[in-house]
């Protein structure tokens, strides 16, 4: 059985199932102001990779997750731009949606918008106000944390060391609230805002309303697995889980968090400090799969640095195992050998520990190799469960094919463009082969081109 940490409880432990057989995960998704970034690209990968094997292992798996729709990004960047704010969403989840087909991550079942929920979220604020968990004030409705007995379990600290731990910072909201750790349910709406009616006024609610609600209504109390990034384990994965508690509901029976992406000088990837690699650009210069290469080969709860040398490893790994491919695709298949599948379900079994998953895969791949070299009749069982191990991992593996001249003598006009820094021209060519399903890869030998797999 799979075994995960547990960002609560700091422990590796069993994936406990509230019903056997089924797996109920909810993923915080993305807010839709900007472009995905590579930071954003890791955090679906990981809960991709998880959803695939607890499948492949043959368990039913639901997993719900959201798009945040409506938020102060959101509407910052629509003022700024003279824009309706649905715009900015709409166009926002679109390009989200098309990075996310590109790297191969598979459609969440539910996908639920902030937006279709807001009643619902009035009701549940409705109900922590009545129980006096909650509290009105002249610019919204606050959460009242020190009633919530244990707030603090996913950030490992008593409420007190949080407010220690601020220092003399300026504290938002400040004159309103009753503590300064509370925070805001129900936003009263300011002039030119969207907003949804509300026995409070007219407003908007609070980031940390939204999961909580939809999650519950959706996957019901108890469920197995909640996941996102490591910057979201507080305050808002912390303050979705107070608001349940504050109800008297079971929320999330384990919490999952994926490490960040870092920068070359090991800083986070964040907006806020400006460097933020664009997710959009790194599909458009490298084989998709490259990035879910380098995300296997990295532990999820550790920092991961995406720069040029380890995507160009990861395109030449690529090039071997689509090699490998190629050379198996008249291999009679054998079924899968135990003795590999059972090593590899070790590893991912142990905290998705894919790095040594992904050793297991390219070990298996050099024996079959041997195998094939020898003539020996155990190559089709090290062949199958190659096939076996990468499917588990979404690791689509591609034999290729001849490049027509055609494409060719495109991506030989792409080069020319890039060397009179032509680079629109150079795009241009770029996105019309990617839309032939072209994996376009450019370095400084010059494009080369293979075929992705079928749509």
């Amino acid at each position: 059985m799979l075994r995960l940490y547990d960002t609560a409880s700091r422990d590796v432990r069993e994936l406990a199932l509230r019903q056997p057989g089924r797996v109920s995960v909810y993923v915080c998704g993305p807010t839709v102001y900007g472009a995905p970034h590579i930071g954003h690209g890791r955090m679906s990968l990981v809960y991709d990779v998880l959803r695939r094997y607890l499948e492949w292992t043959g368990l039913e798996v639901r997993l719900v997750s959201n798009v945040t729709d409506i938020d102060d990004k959101i509407i910052n960047r629509a003022a700024s731009e003279d824009r309706p704010w649905e715009d900015i969403a709409t166009k926002c989840e679109s390009v989200w949606f098309s990075a996310m087909d590109r790297l191969d991550v598979k459609v969440p079942d539910e996908i639920p918008h902030a937006t279709e929920y807001v009643e619902a979220m009035v009701g549940m604020i409705g109900s922590l106000v009545d129980i006096g968990r909650a509290y009105p004030t002249e610019d919204g409705v606050y959460l009242s944390v020190s009633s919530v007995e244990d707030y603090g379990l996913l950030a490992h600290q008593s409420l007190d060391e949080m407010v220690a731990g601020g220092g003399e910072r300026e504290v938002f909201g400040a004159e309103h609230k009753h503590h300064p750790a509370d925070f805001a349910l129900w936003k009263l709406s300011k002039p030119g805002e969207p907003t949804w009616p509300s026995p409070w006024g007219d407003g908007r609610p609070g980031w940390h309303s939204e999961c909580v609600v939809m999650s519950l209504e959706l996957l019901g109390e108890g469920f197995d697995l909640h996941g996102g990034g490591q910057d979201l384990r507080f305050p808002h994965h912390e303050n979705e889980r107070a608001q349940a508690v504050a109800l008297g509901k079971r929320f999330a029976n384990h919490w999952m968090h994926n490490g960040f992406v870092v920068d070359a000088e090991g800083s986070k990837m964040s907006r806020s400090v400006g460097n933020v690699d664009n997710l959009l650009d790194l599909l458009d210069r490298f084989d998709p799969r490259a990035y879910r290469l380098i995300v296997l080969q990295s532990h999820y709860r550790s920092p991961l640095r995406v720069v040029l040398d380890n995507l160009q490893a990861a395109v030449r790994a690529l090039e071997g195992l689509d090699a490998f491919t190629a050379r198996t695709g008249d291999v009679v298949l054998a079924p899968p050998d135990d003795d590999v599948l059972q090593r590899f379900g070790e590893r991912m079994d142990d905290d998705l520990d894919t790095p040594g998953a992904m050793a297991v895969v390219f070990d298996t791949v050099r024996k079959a190799n041997a195998a094939l070299d020898a003539d020996q009749p155990l190559a089709g069982s090290l062949v199958a469960a190659v096939g076996e191990m990468c499917s588990a991992l979404g690791l689509e593996l591609t034999a290729g094919g001849d490049v027509p001249d055609g494409a060719r003598v495109k991506a030989a006009e792409l080069d020319t463009a890039r060397a009179a820094g032509d680079y629109a021209t150079a795009d241009a060519i770029r996105h019309e082969l990617q839309s032939e399903r072209w994996l376009v890869e450019t370095t400084k030998a010059g494009t080369t081109l293979r075929k992705r797999g079928p749509a």
